[in-house]
């Protein structure tokens, strides 16, 4: 348990790190608008809702400026492939990165509200302010601006009695870029719903891409400077503590107190966003420029279930197991990119994909490759990407798990093996991989078939049967197939697959298999991996907590989750 400890631990101290930063930020900015000389004027009209619209809009930036970071794919590969500090601990931690992008979006729409509400409260103070005739402080700073005392003399940005919140909502630049703002966030969040993600990927793909409005919608929202404060040479001049109580003489000639002058505060979300938008704009053009690059499809395969396989090649491609792509077909749709672990393994001279129809642009593209056309649908490409599954080689014991076409990245490891054997690598260290492959119907086995056999046979003539234990498990039959299956279950081979491991009815006990892999392997590091739904994810990694000994010398279980 030591090493999940370890890794749990450093999860913790990075979110309670960003959350503490997140904490710092909102308690400093609202203490500094709630006590500083500056705003004093401020926040006579406005109170404390001054300060809570500030202090919510400095932890905006901030996320804002995180929200990216998560979804540069280049960098992260980068950082994953060639910096050693990203290494064991450390480098799992880029494994969450969508998970971290989810939190951060989270924390900007709980800004994001405590930033309206405040601007609701703000503007009210706003609008009675300036329709009060009692003679109050508020008042008369509120009609500052008809005292014909300069340009910079205005606090109140409701320049008379008639003029509404919502006609200064819709006119000024703050109050219409921040309903713009609201309207994408809103749009974005909840068309990254996962039933809306999974079921209408394209609503999610197109919707997401409105975070370029959001972005400039940021970037100018305070330029207009709605919320102003007293100017340093006005507060030297008259300082809010000589001069506040003596408001009503500010017009005598001879009192040392004059009307107070004001300036917008400097707009500062291009400051916390610039540097990484810039990175951003990196990461797209490099993205643009591989995608340019011509790809050849070589080969093409229908394969049962609805499943399709190219095989490609284009120039400079160089990948590693389990690392995956994004494909884009231009004859069905210029903008959209969808993401496919490659199947191929990185001895062979070609890569490869599996594609399942799982929606309108995979229908789409299977039955183009189905037709035949001539020419064949042009392919475009971006990658490829790195994931949890190129580590699959550092662990000595390796626990692979598929569900349906999950078990894609896996296909790429299992041919490594077989070239590595092949080749006789002395290098790997990797003594014994289990295999789980969990599918709803018979048809899913059968292009995996043909690599699986080969493997038996490999293990065979080198007389390490123990290396591969594979089981395949099917979790949607009936009693026909059940029946025909336990007829022939004394043939040497399954029938259903053709492959000696007889296929297992109904889902994996998964405490009876760690249990086993535990006691076979009293001393390992165990890598345990999963391409499929959290729900198993959720089961698999409470075992790995479950089944990892308290003592760092004994077996350990490692979780990992292809995310993308």
């Amino acid at each position: 348990m030591g090493n999940w400890v370890v890794n749990h631990w450093f999860s913790v101290l990075f979110l309670a790190t960003w959350l503490g930063l997140n904490v710092f930020l909102f308690v400093h900015a609202f203490l500094s608008y709630e006590k500083a000389d500056k705003y004093y004027y401020t926040r006579e009209i406005l109170g404390s809702a001054l300060a809570w619209a500030r202090a919510s809009a400095r932890c905006l930036n901030f996320n804002s400026m995180l929200i990216l970071l998560p979804v540069c794919r280049n960098l992260l590969s980068f950082l994953r492939g060639t910096c050693s500090f990203c290494r064991c601990t450390l480098r799992k931690q880029l494994d969450h990165n969508l998970t971290f992008h989810k939190l951060v979006a989270y924390m900007i729409c709980l800004h994001t509200a405590i930033h309206i509400i405040a601007h609701l409260f703000n503007f009210e103070h706003y609008s009675r302010s300036r329709q009060d005739t009692d003679g109050s402080l508020a008042s008369i700073l509120s009609t500052l601006s008809h005292q014909e005392k300069g340009e910079g003399s205005w606090l109140n940005p409701i320049q008379s009695p008639n003029m509404t919140v919502e006609y200064l909502t819709f006119t000024s630049i703050a109050g219409l870029t921040g309903v713009i703002i609201t309207i994408a966030l809103v749009l974005m969040v909840t068309s990254a719903m996962e039933f809306i993600r999974r079921s209408y990927f394209e609503v999610f793909w197109y919707t997401h891409h409105i975070f370029i409005i959001y972005f400039i919608g940021l970037g100018i929202h305070g330029i207009g400077g709605i919320v102003r404060g007293q100017t340093e040479e006005s507060l030297n001049e008259s300082h809010p503590h000589r001069c506040a109580e003596s408001f009503k003489h500010w017009d005598d000639h001879d009192s040392h107190c004059k009307h107070p002058r004001f300036e917008g505060l400097p707009a500062e979300s291009c400051k916390w966003i610039l540097a990484p938008g810039v990175l951003y704009i990196f990461e797209r053009i490099l993205r643009f420029y591989r995608s340019q690059q011509k790809v050849v499809i070589t080969k093409v395969v229908m394969h049962p279930s609805k499943v399709l396989e190219l095989q490609m090649n284009k120039r400079g491609f160089s990948m590693e197991v389990g690392q995956y792509i994004f494909v884009n077909c231009p004859s069905i749709s210029y903008l959209e990119w969808h993401p496919f672990t490659l199947t191929s393994a990185p001895e062979e001279d070609f890569f490869s994909i599996h594609i399942r129809a799982a929606g309108d642009w995979t229908e789409n593209l299977i039955r183009a490759f189905e037709q035949q056309q001539s020419p064949i649908p042009r392919i475009e490409v971006d990658g490829p990407f790195g994931t949890v599954s190129e580590d699959v080689f550092q662990y000595e014991v390796a626990v692979l798990v598929g569900a349906g076409i999950g078990v894609t990245p896996f296909a790429s490891i299992l041919k490594s093996i077989w070239y590595k054997f092949q080749r006789e690598d002395h290098n790997l260290k990797t003594q014994t991989i289990y295999f789980y492959w969990i599918c709803r119907e018979t048809g899913a086995f059968a292009w995996f078939n043909d690599l699986l056999a080969s493997l038996e046979r490999e293990m065979e003539e080198l007389g390490k049967v123990d290396f591969l234990n594979y089981r395949l498990f099917l979790t949607g039959w009936d009693s026909n197939i059940a029946g025909h299956a336990a007829l022939n279950f004394d043939k040497a081979t399954d029938i259903l697959t053709g492959l000696k491991q007889k296929t297992s009815f109904g889902r994996p006990m998964w405490d009876n298999e760690f249990s086993t892999i535990a006691n076979a392997h009293p001393r390992s590091v165990v890598g345990v991996f999963l391409c499929g739904p959290q729900t198993l994810a959720k089961s698999l990694s409470k075992r790995c907590h479950q089944y990892s000994s308290l003592d760092p010398r004994k077996v350990q279980f490692y979780f990992n989750k292809e995310n993308f």
